[in-house]
């Protein structure tokens, strides 16, 4: 037997914890976090916002009681204070003072991330939000139940800030969406994918005020009433922050950890850290980018932490499990625009040093004579230009045509060219697709040099 600690409890640490409690009983498994709650899927956040969900229930799968049904001792609300790794003892403390000193044999750190604070004046005024725990997203719930709040700035244009900026108007609210970069999720598409989103939030009535940089925040009797800009001001009842995270390891470091230059902690394919038996998974670690030759990468997603925590629980519990690296897949659903993307844009890909070639396509989902509504779908792959192999792909259309792009994640992952994709056998059935259809015909493009 061996005694198992977890230090968090969110998606990388529930995924170890059900890994090690459901395939190895016979160890002891400890777990510390100190929210009042688990797994909260923050994804969720904004369709609850927005009134498109009516609770946030199913937002949480899994919670105290379950995992103490299976045999865990679990400690909420409890902070852990610091670790002496030489004696492997965590100092922990609850929120009513109680004193915990626990041992452990092997230690998984599950942290996870914070928001990025912005260094501006304003942001401790009245209705300035973060968005990241369920509490933050409840308390912005509850205030908009006052109809004073009527205008509403989002500060940040990528996944969560564009997925807000929907929510606040499907709530009936007028919304302002400020960012420095010069169109919205220009970290996860090229321009030309960015400007189908920025078309649709302005097509539904989100004012965009893309390229600009927030200087500071204005308030009356102590609540935002503005946003003042290097370009101008936007009046505000409610601010939005939501421009980005970064790995909460700050009582990680000093103390011995390799880390990456943003602090994240440094795992092997293991998921080990730098020290021995100490294990680390979900966003306070790195993930290895396939797209990128493999190499550490920091991709904070809750699909990347279930999986690294899935193989960090195996590990600690003595079973070899190796990760095999990621894509960095996602999307996005805004107004019915449903947009996803895997590996590297065309930017990024230049970035990093590559030769880029870009096969772009766009055709109608289903067989032509489907009478139908039938959508058109936009896809680009980015490939290199000398080996060909493929390193990107983005699809767009109001058609949910998501599941397409774990094919080019798979093509990423095992290296595969373009080439190789043009005659890919591709069923057809007129109520599904068409004959030859955009994936293929993207390839295609590429081999005739199109």
């Amino acid at each position: 037997m061996s005694r198992i600690v977890i230090v968090g409890a969110n998606h990388a640490g529930t995924a170890a914890a059900n890994a090690i409690l459901d395939n190895y009983p016979q160890h002891q498994v400890t777990i510390f976090d100190q929210n009042s709650n688990i797994s909260f899927l923050g994804c969720g956040m904004a369709l609850w916002i927005g009134g498109q969900i009516s609770k946030p229930d199913g937002l949480f799968y899994q919670t105290k009681e379950q995992f103490e049904a299976k045999g865990a001792t679990v400690h909420m609300q409890t902070t852990v204070e610091s670790i002496d790794y030489p004696k492997h003892m965590v100092h922990a403390v609850s929120d009513g003072g109680t004193r915990i000193d626990q041992p452990y044999d092997k230690l998984i750190l599950a942290t996870g991330s914070e928001p990025i604070i912005p260094p501006v004046p304003g942001m401790d005024l009245q209705n300035v939000q973060h968005v990241k725990l369920y509490q933050d997203a409840r308390a912005v719930v509850d205030k908009l139940h006052d109809p004073s709040i009527r205008r509403v700035v989002v500060m940040g244009a990528g996944y969560i800030g564009v997925e807000l900026a929907e929510a606040f108007k499907r709530n009936g609210r007028e919304v302002t969406l400020v960012d420095m970069a010069p169109t919205c999720l220009a970290g996860n598409f090229d321009p030309e994918f960015c400007a189908l989103m920025e078309r649709n939030l302005a097509d539904h009535g989100i004012t965009l005020a893309f390229g600009e940089r927030v200087l500071r925040l204005e308030g009356e009797g102590g609540k935002v009433a503005s946003v003042v800009t290097d370009r101008g001001s936007h009046e505000a009842d409610m601010v939005c922050v939501c421009v980005g995270f970064r790995p909460n390891t700050q009582m990680f470091r000093h103390v011995g950890f390799d880390m990456l230059p943003n602090g994240a902690l440094l795992v092997d394919h293991h998921q080990e850290t730098s020290k021995k038996g100490v294990y680390a998974a979900g966003d306070c670690s790195n993930t290895f980018n396939n797209a990128l030759g493999g190499n550490p990468a920091y991709i904070a997603l809750a699909t990347n932490a279930v999986r690294s925590g899935i193989v960090a629980g195996h590990n600690a519990a003595g079973t070899p499990l190796e990760s095999i690296g990621v894509q960095g897949s996602s999307g996005i659903c805004i107004f019915d625009l449903k947009m996803v993307q895997t590996g590297l844009t065309r930017v990024k890909a230049e970035a990093a040093g590559h030769e880029v070639r870009v096969s772009d396509f766009k055709q109608v989902q289903k067989a032509t004579f489907i009478e139908e509504p039938n959508p058109e779908v936009k896809i680009r792959v980015v490939y290199d230009a000398h080996s060909r192999v493929v390193l990107g792909a983005q699809m767009a259309s109001t058609y949910d045509m998501s599941a397409g792009i774990h094919m080019f994640s798979l093509a990423i992952q095992e290296g595969i060219t373009i080439d190789r994709l043009a005659l890919l056998d591709v069923f057809f059935l007129p109520h599904f697709n068409q004959p030859y259809n955009y994936y293929t015909m993207a390839a295609y493009n590429a081999v005739l040099g199109k």
